[in-house]
């Protein structure tokens, strides 16, 4: 079974920075993809950026595009969101997750990290 654990989470100035990380128990090589979704209060779980197993393709949503980039460390089985340029707006709960098969759904799970931007 895939074990997920972010880190990272925690209150930032608007404009400021945080990187959030989400190590895996096994190679993320060999997995499809891996996602960092957020959740805020009152509103749905959308996926902000996923990467590759391999690390080779990125994909973001369109509100943190230019502020956020994803990436992968193989060696140490690791996925990091690096979030800059932060805005209130992206106050929410952040969790990464893992696709294991292509065009299957993000079937395991972190726990979660709380990232809270003040203004």
């Amino acid at each position: 079974q895939v074990q997920l654990v972010e880190s990272g989470g925690g209150l930032v100035q608007a404009g400021g920075s945080l990187r959030l990380s989400c190590a895996a128990s096994g190679s993320i090589a060999s997995i499809n993809a891996m996602g960092w979704f957020r959740q805020a209060p009152g509103k749905e779980r959308e996926l902000v950026a996923a990467i590759s197993g391999s690390g080779s393709n990125t994909r973001y949503t369109d509100s943190v595009k230019g502020r956020f980039t994803i990436s992968s460390d193989i060696a140490k089985n690791t996925v990091y969101l690096q979030m800059n340029s932060l805005k209130p707006e992206d106050t929410a709960v952040y969790n990464c997750a893992a696709s294991l098969l292509p065009g299957s759904a993000y079937g395991y799970w972190g726990q979660g990290t709380q990232v809270t931007v003040s203004s």
